[in-house]
């Protein structure tokens, strides 16, 4: 594949179409540690509320619900009814299955709308907002592929935007950094 990319492009634009397959492999690199953070993190909610509920089998719940979470949709359904279930079966009465649904959905929440813009969209320097609305339209336009494909598909477009000139306001609309004149400063120093 990599052999293929570098005929397609003239020899004079080697150097940049190398310096872009590093960059986009690097990009690939960090957003899957991202997730694995994510997943830690999750995992880690997880299994506190479940600990806190005296649910058995919490951390093996904790640890199916994040690796679920990865799956958009139905992940989150499966993941939430998984302990759901097995309190329904180990507990007595509705108390606990319902403050296991309104955990997890509290969860869920802080999941996708602070950790996964934060975490793992930081991993790879695309701007949170832009994670999101890619996320969102990858899902609408590809479905679970769209979903999980979004964000490494983003940083890669920044990648290049930012190596061609005509493109670089569009990489810096994708970024997650902040101009250097909007940089806020202590002001001018007062000489005694």
């Amino acid at each position: 594949m990599l052999n293929f990319i570098f005929e397609v492009f003239r020899e004079d634009n080697s150097v940049s179409v190398s310096e872009i397959l590093k960059e986009t492999k690097g990009a690939v690199q960090s957003y899957i540690v991202g997730l694995m953070i994510e997943t830690c993190i999750f995992t880690g909610l997880n299994w506190a509320v479940l600990l806190v509920l005296d649910v058995q089998y919490a951390l093996l719940l904790g640890i199916l619900g994040a690796i679920l979470n990865l799956i958009p949709y139905i992940g989150g359904i499966i993941a939430i009814a998984l302990p759901v279930l097995v309190s329904f079966v180990t507990k007595d009465g509705y108390t606990t299955p319902l403050l296991i649904l309104v955990s997890y959905s509290v969860i869920q929440f802080v999941d996708n709308h602070i950790i996964v813009p934060r975490v793992v969209s930081s991993k790879v320097s695309v701007n949170a907002l832009i994670s999101i609305l890619a996320v969102l339209l990858g899902g609408m336009l590809w479905g679970f592929s769209g979903m999980f494909l979004s964000i490494p598909f983003v940083a890669v477009l920044k990648i290049v935007f930012d190596r061609i000139d005509e493109l670089k306001p569009w990489g810096k609309l994708l970024g997650d950094t902040l101009p250097q004149d909007a940089v806020p400063t202590a002001g001018p120093e007062v000489q005694p």
